[in-house]
């Protein structure tokens, strides 16, 4: 059996922009980079790290400021305009001017690369349309002018239009910028079967980082200073390499749950019993009231309903009555009372 071969790759490539004098400069170097059928690659990193312009630079839309970029099996930068039309189509977060024309007209135009001179579609061209509406959810407005559609309904017209292209190879830049959580959802659930079920090569950048590290099956962290690390999410984050990449004052990662911090609790310890989800989302709420939730022995115990085996939650103190409480809501009502000086 013959290995398939990458659709995109790079070798000792160097990304950035060049001065008015023409003088190269890198925001991003020595990337050794693939792209291969059926994955989805995410391009995760901090503000600033040249996402976008590894993204532009990927798809031809600028030079690379030195190093070997192959499209299949020719440089990317010796194709012409159409050949890579048909070989990788592109949605970027620039604004789209696209007159009056109508979302089906719109997404019609990716079937350009494929037609003949005169640019007449075919019914192949026709169902690939109409295919890429309905994947994208967008055939109930397909006949509205696109002026008239939200941030977010022209996003997910600009994914099917990069659809209807049909090319072996999808990059985007931030699509999931102007959707709400169901449809960001939604959106990479749909990227994710569509390279498994069509063997398309999908790379996207992306601020949805919790979302990248279930849907993806690479990522692709620029770190800050340029550097590329590319792996699973799974041992990115174990390694530590994920959480190095976006650390902050203040702002930890939690490897455990895949998320960010966006409370450092500095206050008393409070031995947490339980498991499942009343333990995660208890622990939750202690971290947002300033608590530090622990297994190990404290003043402070509460139990949660998992673990008592009751629907309600117990909080016990040294000295104290052993409380009872119905909701998390209460629970924390009555912490709150617990005077500064108290024991625990």
């Amino acid at each position: 059996m013959v290995a398939p071969a990458p659709l995109l790759a790079a070798e000792n490539l160097a990304v950035g922009y060049f001065t008015s004098r023409k003088t190269p400069h890198a925001v991003a170097e020595n990337l050794r980079l693939a792209l291969w059928p059926g994955e989805l690659v995410c391009l995760l990193g901090p503000n600033g790290a040249g996402k976008s312009t590894l993204l532009r630079t990927l798809a031809g839309l600028q030079p690379p400021v030195r190093g070997q970029l192959m499209l299949g099996d020719a440089p990317i930068q010796s194709m012409s305009a159409l050949a890579r039309a048909r070989q990788l189509s592109v949605v970027l977060t620039d604004r789209l001017d696209a007159g009056n024309l109508t979302v089906q007209e719109l997404v019609s135009l990716g079937r350009h690369p494929h037609t003949g001179w005169l640019g007449g579609l075919s019914a192949h061209d026709e169902a690939q349309v109409l295919a890429a509406l309905a994947a994208t959810n967008t055939t109930r407005f397909a006949r509205r002018p696109v002026g008239e559609l939200s941030d977010g309904e022209r996003q997910k017209v600009l994914l099917a239009r990069a659809l209807a292209q049909d090319t072996p190879l999808i990059l985007l830049d931030e699509p999931t910028a102007h959707l709400d959580l169901p449809n960001r959802v939604a959106l990479m659930r749909l990227l994710h079967n569509l390279a498994r079920q069509t063997g398309k090569a999908i790379l996207l950048s992306t601020h949805e980082l919790d979302l990248a590290l279930q849907a993806a099956d690479r990522v692709w962290l620029l770190s800050a200073t340029g550097t590329l690390h590319a792996g699973t999410p799974e041992d990115l984050v174990l390694s530590g390499t994920f959480a190095a990449a976006f650390a902050r004052e203040g702002l930890a990662f939690d490897p455990a749950t895949g998320t960010f911090a966006l409370h450092a609790p500095a206050g008393p310890a409070v031995q947490l019993l339980g498991e499942g989800a009343a333990a995660f989302w208890t622990r939750r709420a202690l971290e947002r009231e300033g608590f530090v939730p622990t297994t190990s022995p404290a003043p402070l115990r509460v139990t949660t309903p998992s673990a008592s085996g009751v629907g309600f939650w117990l909080c016990e103190l040294p000295g104290q009555p052993a409380q009872q409480h119905q909701t998390i809501e209460t629970l924390l009502a009555a912490l709150r009372l617990l005077p500064e000086n108290h024991p625990v």
